[in-house]
């Protein structure tokens, strides 16, 4: 094992800081490609001194990852993006970018691939995000059969920017915004799951040429989970009613902050993220996953409280 490289894409975000502390803790070597890798020094604590190697790359820029991925058993492409940004387009990062990745993996000999989609890609239509996910799994698959795909939900865990930014936003506003009526279905997985689902693929034969829906055991409408953080932590908001079309116009304005200033405002929500919101994001009937891999789900109330508890005033004091 201690022989075996594991090349991580986007090891630096969310899911990566608990991929690569699995991964290290399984005895891999790894290769953490990312684009600042000198601000990702942490990651290092997670294993003996090294064996977590932090490189620079840009899944955007394809040619920054020739040399990379060359002696390495797997490569785990974590990368995405959420909304666009200068270089980082999604059809760049998504679908050309994980294309190249593929190959260069196919060229190197790489035994195992695991690339990160997300949950609904094949339904949301109208989405570039969703659109350039999807284009990303076919253009892998074609380049790297063998290549495992996970489709995860709505992931959560401390660093999460969902519960967390409802958690915030009921701190400190008066209402929280019910978008499309709060209808929309998601089925929230826990990142630890995730990142034992990534372990699994890179060592159950079953895995090879599959794909993953990752979902936790329960399924909540939007307004479940607009209800459940305000429980949690204690602010009773209001629920305003948002129709779609005026958060696509919140989105639009929303985007234009984030251009003018440069990029120094993120865009809390964006056109496109709407659109995801007019489709469930749930595992479909009869797909493949958490427990053909191995791994048991861990449920929204198992973890949730235990992060946001800093945003409930009344506990705190």
């Amino acid at each position: 094992m201690e022989q075996q490289v594991v090349t991580i894409i986007g090891g630096t975000g969310f899911v990566g800081r608990y991929v690569v502390k699995l991964l290290a803790a399984a005895g891999y070597t790894l290769r953490v490609v990312s684009r600042n890798p000198t601000a990702a020094g942490y990651l290092k604590t997670a294993g003996s001194v090294g064996q977590i190697v932090l490189v620079g790359g840009n899944l955007a820029e394809p040619a920054s990852l020739i040399g990379k991925i060359e002696d390495s058993y797997a490569v785990v492409n974590l990368a995405g993006i959420l909304y666009e940004a200068g270089k980082q387009q999604f059809a760049h990062v998504h679908a050309h970018g994980a294309e190249k990745l593929a190959q260069m993996a196919k060229a190197a000999g790489v035994q195992r691939f695991v690339q990160m989609s997300a949950l609904g890609v094949d339904k949301a239509k109208t989405s570039d995000y969703a659109r350039t996910k999807l284009l990303g799994e076919k253009a892998v698959l074609t380049a790297f059969p063998e290549a495992t795909i996970l489709r995860p939900s709505v992931i959560f865990g401390p660093e999460d920017h969902f519960y967390n930014q409802f958690a915030s936003m009921a701190a400190m506003s008066p209402a929280l915004p019910l978008i499309g009526g709060g209808v929309t279905r998601f089925q929230p997985v826990y990142v630890g799951d995730v990142a034992a689902a990534i372990r699994a693929a890179l060592v159950r034969p079953d895995a090879l040429g599959q794909t993953y829906e990752l979902g936790g055991p329960n399924v909540y409408s939007f307004k479940d989970i607009l209800e459940y953080v305000m429980t949690v932590t204690g602010n009773k908001r209001c629920l305003m009613p948002i129709p779609l079309g005026m958060a696509s116009f919140m989105g639009s304005t929303s985007e234009f902050v984030h251009w003018t200033s440069q990029g120094f405002f993120k865009p809390a929500i964006t056109r496109d993220q709407v659109r995801l919101l007019k489709s469930d994001n749930v595992v479909g009937a009869g797909a493949k996953g958490l427990s053909q891999l191995g791994v048991i789900p861990t449920a929204v109330e198992m973890v949730v409280p235990e992060y946001l508890g800093r945003f409930n005033k009344k506990a705190a004091a």
